[in-house]
């Protein structure tokens, strides 16, 4: 991840294309060899993952250390890297607490779901719309991370306009993107549990889940792109209150009073999730709709 940030503030993207590829395609023979021919199964799946990761690592690393186009920005180690430290950890901490929340929410509704009856469905199909939303999510994670550097060098160039007319074009290309991949899965939503079960049971679970997922496909789409937005501004702290009270303060507890108070169970931490998807969302798109970016750029001077 470091690595990366590295290469997306110099707007250098094909060495992470490159390596990407690369390491995906090595990923799914060493995957399959550790899986299915050293009987070491669901571990084998997670040391193939931990291969292609620091691969990946590794690869960039390299290319750094190596590559004329890294030249000017590539420095020894020294105490210089201190003298900056307090102004690292003023952004830094508040975006890990602002993603941490948000992450923690969706770890919140599986501890929720082993208390629900029939622990095993519930658990089940949850881990499958959790796999679907973090396989799309890593698409609004880009939107987010493109767009967090497009606006922090534009307002750094002293371009408003520019980061105005940004962040205009990726919540366009993001509506875009989402409304395809929610149509898509509720379109399959019958032949969709199929991809991660023969159960019969739990396939008809995620066909009556699936609106509520195309839904949430839509929200984390929404805020992984507008969350990019705050973090480019340098509002990491807002957006770590707004993924507080969405979650913790609406969210689980909708989900949780749902779940244990009335009939609704096998829906409702989903519901509650969405519930607070919803407001951060709309808290998100309100400060990105209000926030000036002329006034931003006479701060940053």
């Amino acid at each position: 991840m470091t690595h990366n940030k590295y290469f997306q503030m110099q707007s250098m993207l094909l060495p992470m294309l490159v390596s990407s590829t690369a390491v995906l395609c090595l990923h799914v023979p060493v995957c399959w060899f550790l899986v299915h021919k050293t009987g070491l199964k669901s571990v084998g799946a997670a040391i193939s993952v931990d291969i292609t990761m620091w691969l990946d690592a590794v690869f960039l690393s390299v290319y750094m250390k190596y590559s004329s186009a890294c030249e000017a920005t590539r420095g020894s180690v020294s105490l210089e890297v201190l003298y900056g430290i307090k102004d690292f950890f003023r952004y830094a901490i508040p975006s890990v607490v602002m993603m941490c929340l948000e992450f923690w929410s969706y770890e919140s509704l599986m501890l929720l779901s082993g208390l629900l009856p029939n622990p095993e469905l519930e658990t089940s199909v949850l881990s499958i719309c959790l796999s679907t939303i973090a396989t799309f999510y890593s698409i609004s994670c880009g939107f987010g991370a493109g767009i967090s550097t497009r606006v922090s060098n534009e307002l750094g160039a002293e371009n408003p306009l520019g980061a105005r007319v940004a962040v205009n074009a990726v919540l366009i290309i993001a509506i875009v993107e989402t409304s395809i991949v929610s149509i898509s899965v509720f379109i399959s939503r019958r032949v969709f549990g199929y991809i991660f079960t023969n159960e019969k049971e739990v396939i008809d679970y995620v066909t009556k889940m699936a609106p509520l997922l195309s839904l949430n496909i839509i929200m984390d789409c929404l805020q992984g792109t507008l969350s990019g937005v705050a973090r480019g501004v340098g509002w990491q702290h807002l957006g770590a209150y707004i993924n507080l009270a969405a979650f913790y303060l609406a969210g689980i507890p909708v989900a949780a009073i749902l779940g244990f108070c009335t009939s609704l169970r096998r829906m409702s931490l989903w519901i509650g999730i969405l519930v607070g998807a919803f407001i951060q969302v709309t808290l998100l798109g309100i400060v990105s709709i209000c926030t000036n970016y002329e006034k931003q750029v006479y701060m940053n001077i």
